[in-house]
């Protein structure tokens, strides 16, 4: 299944297409590599060396100098390092080193986890919760991460080990949290034998993803099929920001480049991955609907 990394090395590689932009890249010469608070970056190349941004790894750094001479870059002291809010971390001899990113893989990482976290309510993960049913008692607390009910049923005595259904509930998500430890509870008002246990099937949000060794299915919760509608989403949110038909590009053919791309070629492009985005949103909340059909209750 897809790490987090290579979902950001997609979506990299999928907006690079749009913008008809190769960023330029060297690689980190120091023997000994970097640690988190080096100031001085030995790179391969002097090729393309100018003051501002570079990256490596996931770290933004502001460049305040550079010496070609010795293809030396000198870190701005204070602010330098970790930059744009991403984290100083060591990095090894080799890692490569690209200067002026136009996708900062930071950025990328932030649109994947804003695309994630705007799926609920069409796209969500099916989760179970059991307790055991008390006569006395009608009202019991469900996780924090409830948002809403698909199913809930309990399990009869006998060698049969059915499980009927529960069709008169309650959800209430504004409950006492100082009585239940929990904002969700559900009330049963069904004739349930004491003792027995109550299964009740709820949607959550999906969860974001933070380490680069993440695995997509693993920890979201979402099918792999959803992986490019995280992709699309990032990408589209990316190119909404950045008009292809102006970029400066750093090839010989650039001045060509630009007299065949229209000023609104950034937004166009934008709009098509949307639509795209759209579609496959759509197509695996359709998906969810057959596999979780919706239920009717009755509430007393």
């Amino acid at each position: 299944m897809p790490t987090l990394n290579e979902m950001v090395d997609e979506v990299k590689a999928n907006l690079q297409g749009y913008s008809l932009r190769q960023d330029r890249i060297t690689y980190v010469a120091n023997s000994s590599g970097l640690t988190t608070v080096s100031t001085e970056i030995t790179v391969g190349s002097s090729s393309n060396l100018a003051k501002g941004l570079i990256e490596i790894d996931d770290e933004l750094i502001w460049i305040d100098s550079f010496d070609k001479a010795n293809n030396n870059l000198n870190v701005i002291p204070g602010f330098g390092r970790g930059f744009q809010g991403t984290t100083a971390a060591p990095h090894s001899q080799y890692a490569q080193v690209t200067l002026s990113p136009t996708f900062p893989r930071n950025n990328i990482k932030k649109a994947i986890n804003d695309t994630i976290n705007s799926f609920y309510p069409k796209l969500w993960i099916a989760s179970s919760y059991t307790f055991t049913f008390n006569a006395s008692q009608t009202t019991y607390a469900l996780p924090d991460d409830a948002q809403d009910v698909l199913f809930i049923s309990w399990q009869t005595t006998g060698s049969s080990q059915e499980w009927l259904p529960v069709n008169r509930w309650r959800l209430d998500s504004m409950a006492n949290a100082a009585t239940f430890n929990s904002q969700n509870t559900i009330n049963i008002y069904e004739n349930v034998q004491p003792g027995r246990t109550i299964q009740v099937w709820y949607t959550s949000t999906p969860n974001t993803l933070d380490a680069n060794t993440d695995d997509f299915v693993d920890v979201t919760g979402l099918p792999d099929s959803c992986k490019d509608v995280v992709t699309l989403g990032a990408a589209y949110k990316l190119l909404s920001y950045l008009d292809a038909g102006r970029i400066n590009l750093t090839s010989a053919e650039s001045d060509l480049n630009d007299s065949k791309l229209p000023s609104s070629a950034g937004v166009a492009a934008s709009r098509y991955i949307f639509a795209l985005y759209q579609q496959r949103l759509n197509e695996e909340a359709l998906k969810l609907a057959d596999k979780y059909p919706i239920r009717i209750h009755y509430t007393r």
